[in-house]
C-alpha cells in the first residue's frame, strides 16, 4: 500500500473497531440507551444497583434477583486488610493514583484471581463494583489522618458512598441525586477509558488489569476532569451576575467553557437535564442557591453556540452536586470512576466472547535506510 492510499483516522473518530450489545449513542439526536433502555426512563425510574445489573446481565431483574444482587454488593464492601497498608503507602498521592494502585493489587487477593471465564469476570466486576467506593473513601480519611470508616451494611449504593466520607448519614435528596448521577456514568460505549479497558482484555488480561488501565486513562484531563474544571468555573464566577462577562472574556481569548461539547454529541447530552432540576433542589436545600443561578447564567450566555453543536454535557451540572455534598474537588474524577465499574466489566466481558488482539496500525513517516555510522566516526 503506498501513502497516498493510506487514511489515517485520528483518535479512530468514526471507526467501529467492534460490535456491543451493551450501550446505543445517537450523538446527532441526543440519545443515550443501555441495553435498549432509554438513559431518560432510567435516570427517573431505575436505581443504581438495578441498572448496573442491566448492564451486567443484560436484562432488569425481577425483584428477588434484584434483592440478591444488592446483597452480594452490600457483602463486598469490605477491603482486604492489607489493602488499607497499600492506600497508607500513597496516601500523598492524588486520589485517582491512589485508586489506580489499590485495584491493581486487588487483583491479588480476589478469589477468582485465576479464572476469566464471563461467570467470574462479572463476580469481579461486582465485587470491584463495591470495593471501589470504599477504596476512594479509604484513601480520603487516611490523607486525612482519620481512619476509614466502615462501611455501611444497609444504605444503597449512593448513600454508603457519601457515609463513608464522613461518617454522617446523606439527606434522601443527597442519595438521590448521587444516585442518579451513578445512573447517568454506568456507560457510555467505547469512550477513551472503556476502549483502554478493551485493549487490554484484548491481551487476555483479567478485568484488575483492565479497570486498573481504564482508570488510568479516566485520570487525563481531557476524559473525565470536566466536572471538577466546571466547579472551579463556577467558584471563579462568584456571583450569578458576573457569568455572562466571565465567559464572554473566555471566549475572546478563545479559551473553553468547561463543561459545554462532547466528541460524540452534537445535540444536547442527554443525561444533563436529568441533574439540572436536582441541582436547584439541592443547592436550594443546603442554602447555597448561587450555585445553580451561577450556572444558569452560564448556560443561557452560552445559546448562541447551541446551534453550533455546543451544548452542555453531563459533568456540567455535576460539579456541583457533589461540591454541595461536601466532596472536595479531586474526588470528583473517581466518582465518575465509582459510576463506571458496571460499564468497564462488561464491556470487558464482551471483548472476552470474542476476543481478539487490538492492533492498529501506524503509518511510518521517519528516515528510512540509514546508514548505522560506528559513536567514534560520529560528530
Amino acid at each position: 500500500m503506498t501513502t497516498d492510499e493510506i487514511t489515517i483516522h485520528r483518535g479512530l473518530s468514526g471507526v467501529y473497531f467492534d460490535r456491543s450489545a451493551t450501550t446505543y449513542i445517537d450523538g446527532t439526536q441526543g440519545v443515550l440507551e443501555y441495553r435498549g433502555y432509554n438513559i431518560d426512563e432510567l435516570a427517573e425510574h431505575s436505581t443504581f444497583e438495578e441498572t448496573a445489573y442491566l448492564l451486567m446481565y443484560g436484562e432488569l431483574p425481577a425483584q428477588a434477583q434484584l434483592d440478591e444482587f444488592d446483597a452480594e454488593l452490600k457483602n463486598a464492601r469490605e477491603l482486604p486488610e492489607r489493602i488499607f497498608d497499600v492506600i497508607d503507602v500513597v496516601k500523598d498521592a492524588h486520589p485517582m493514583d491512589a485508586l489506580r494502585t489499590a485495584v491493581s493489587a486487588l487483583s491479588g487477593f480476589d478469589p477468582d484471581r485465576n479464572d476469566n471465564s464471563a461467570e467470574a469476570t462479572l463476580r469481579k466486576g461486582l465485587r470491584l463494583t463495591s470495593q471501589v467506593p470504599s477504596i476512594v473513601m479509604a484513601h480520603h480519611n487516611i490523607r486525612n489522618g482519620k481512619d476509614p470508616i466502615k462501611p455501611s451494611t444497609t444504605m444503597n449504593h449512593a448513600g454508603n458512598f457519601l457515609y463513608m466520607m464522613d461518617g454522617n448519614e446523606p439527606s434522601a435528596q443527597a442519595m438521590e441525586l448521587m444516585d442518579k448521577d451513578f445512573v447517568l456514568h454506568a456507560d457510555h460505549g467505547s469512550n477513551a477509558s472503556a476502549f483502554t479497558a478493551r485493549v487490554v482484555a484484548g491481551t487476555a488480561a483479567d478485568i484488575h488489569g483492565a479497570v486498573t488501565a481504564g482508570i488510568a486513562a479516566l485520570s487525563g484531563p481531557s476524559h473525565g476532569g470536566a466536572a471538577e474544571n466546571v466547579m472551579q468555573m463556577a467558584r471563579e464566577i462568584g456571583k450569578p451576575e458576573n457569568a455572562v462577562d466571565y465567559v464572554n472574556n473566555l471566549l475572546a481569548s478563545r479559551e473553553r467553557i468547561m463543561g459545554f461539547g462532547h466528541r460524540v454529541y452534537k445535540a444536547e447530552d442527554p443525561r444533563a437535564g436529568h441533574l439540572r432540576e436536582g441541582v436547584r433542589n439541592l443547592s436550594e436545600e443546603m442554602g447555597q442557591p448561587e450555585w445553580y443561578q451561577i450556572l444558569v447564567q452560564v448556560v443561557e450566555a452560552m445559546q448562541p453556540y447551541a446551534r453550533r453543536g455546543i451544548h452542555v454535557n453531563v459533568d456540567f451540572f455535576a460539579g456541583v452536586i457533589y461540591y454541595l455534598n461536601g466532596v472536595p474537588q479531586d474526588l470528583f474524577v473517581p466518582i465518575f470512576a465509582v459510576g463506571r465499574i458496571p460499564g468497564w466489566t462488561i464491556q470487558v466481558v464482551e471483548q472476552f466472547e470474542h476476543n481478539i488482539l487490538i492492533r492498529p496500525l501506524l503509518q511510518y513517516i521517519g528516515e528510512r535506510e540509514v546508514k548505522y555510522v560506528p559513536i567514534a566516526e560520529r560528530g
